[in-house]
């Protein structure tokens, strides 16, 4: 592979982005050990932004750091995942209250287009977990938070580690519409109380779709 050359963004995080997607893409497998030196070799850079995307990753909780044994591509426990969900319900159950009572009936319409996207998409599972991902990123966008946001956003990394458990599973895409549908009909209709039940109701159900063999 040819030397990266990265302007202007700093290198270490094109050299993160980089690796986060292997990690997404489960080409770095969770558990994994990373070669830094294997890989700042590939990339044609030095460890100095190695070791840099290295901590960025780690403070998003994708990476782990082990004492005088290097960096790992985290595993994801079950506790975590219940945390991680649980955090997500409430970040994001909030926003969608906020949405019904003051988004403008043109934001409610971009919502509308998503979620018709959405189901068009419900026979590609990569792209239903892509759009799903916008969908909710433009909800909170509308909702209109940014320490949320940030918050949400590094959260949905971590989700993301085990997302093959959750979306992938048999018969979860459909039933992910469908909630999608409820949420939809509740914000269309500035219900705040139902919007907030309805985004509760679907982390509940993406939860136990994840941990449930």
């Amino acid at each position: 592979m040819a030397a990266l050359s990265l302007a202007p963004r700093a290198l270490y995080e094109e050299v993160a982005e980089l690796l986060r997607q292997r990690i997404f893409s489960r080409e770095l497998e969770p558990g994994s050990w990373i070669d830094e030196l294997k890989i700042a070799e590939t990339y044609g850079i030095s460890r100095t932004p190695m070791r840099e995307a290295l901590k960025v990753l780690a403070a998003e909780g994708l990476v782990t750091m082990k004492v005088r044994r290097g960096a790992y591509v985290t595993e994801v426990s079950e506790k975590d995942q219940h945390d991680v969900y649980h955090l997500l319900s409430l970040l994001e159950s909030d926003a969608a209250g906020v949405v019904a009572s003051q988004a403008s009936p043109e934001q409610l319409q971009e919502l509308q287009a998503l979620h018709q996207e959405l189901a068009a998409a419900v026979g590609d599972r990569e792209q239903f977990f892509a759009i799903n991902e916008r969908f909710h990123m433009h909800l909170l966008a509308i909702a209109n938070n940014r320490w949320r946001d940030q918050m949400v956003a590094d959260l949905r990394k971590v989700m993301k580690l085990n997302r093959h458990n959750s979306l992938f599973k048999s018969g979860r895409i459909a039933e992910s519409l469908g909630e999608h549908q409820q949420l939809m009909d509740a914000l269309l209709a500035r219900d705040a109380a139902q919007a907030v039940a309805q985004m509760q109701r679907h982390f509940a159900n993406g939860l136990e779709a994840a941990v449930v063999p």
